[in-house]
């Protein structure tokens, strides 16, 4: 079997170190790649990896390295051309974004860099989305679950606004799950973390005030333009529905 194919994240990561190195330096013996080989095998993002041995050693590193030559207009080179259509549109997304390409990459290393906080995203199963359109990529998507899902704060956002309330309902649609389900609805509503994703730094400590209580609908449809819908603007398009 073939190791998985490569992720956004792992994408981002390499073209950030093709624009810090000259043609001659792509090699599996370079320093720079070597540690790149290291680092994608650290991702929290690949549980099976039938050809551990060669999962993103320094020659696969290589060689994906020399796909962005083939890509490069700027290259006059040949490059490897059995690059995928990603490598393209993650190359053609940053070609002339590069420091918001430095921006993303350091934000995913950051990330890696806390042990405690890479097993923690390990938990965060991997959902629905589409991954391969959200710019910073998965592991800083994870990191928006985790920070949604921290039971801690989630519960003092939940008793705080009941207790200024009187109820658990979605701030965006009003919807309230015991209002509905009864018993079985009660005490449940699930949190959003208002942040974007393209603003959200690893090291920095959720505040009360981040969160938001929504339904699940209304969380979906948030999640869906994660970096530019807000809870207001999610209300506004439903205040604005005529009503049959």
């Amino acid at each position: 079997m073939r190791n998985p194919k490569w992720h956004r994240d792992e994408i981002i990561l390499t073209l950030n170190l093709y624009f810090e190195l000259e043609p001659g330096q792509i090699h599996n013996s370079n320093p720079k790649v070597i540690e790149l080989s290291e680092l994608l095998n650290s991702l929290p993002l690949h549980e099976v990896r039938p050809d551990a041995k060669t999962f993103r050693n320094p020659n696969g590193v290589s060689l994906k390295l020399s796909n962005f030559l083939a890509i490069d207009p700027d290259s006059g080179r040949k490059g490897m051309t059995s690059f995928s259509q990603l490598d393209k549109k993650v190359f053609e997304e940053f070609y002339k974004k590069r420091a918001e390409l430095k921006i993303v990459a350091n934000r995913i290393k950051t990330t890696l860099g806390d042990k405690s906080l890479k097993n923690k995203l390990l938990s965060i199963e991997d959902l629905e989305e589409d991954f391969d359109s959200i710019r910073e990529g998965e592991v800083i998507y994870k990191l928006h679950k985790y920070r949604e899902r921290n039971p801690k704060i989630t519960k003092v956002k939940k008793d705080k606004y009941f207790k200024e309330n009187g109820k658990l309902d979605c701030e965006v649609c009003s919807f309230d799950f015991f209002q509905t389900y009864g018993k079985l609805g009660k005490g449940f509503i699930e949190c959003h973390h208002r942040t974007p994703i393209s603003e959200l730094e690893p090291n920095s400590k959720t505040k009360l005030s981040d969160l938001a209580l929504v339904c699940s609908n209304c969380h979906r449809m948030l999640h869906r333009e994660i970096n530019t819908l807000s809870i207001e603007a999610l209300k506004a398009i439903i205040n604005k529905k005529p009503r049959s």
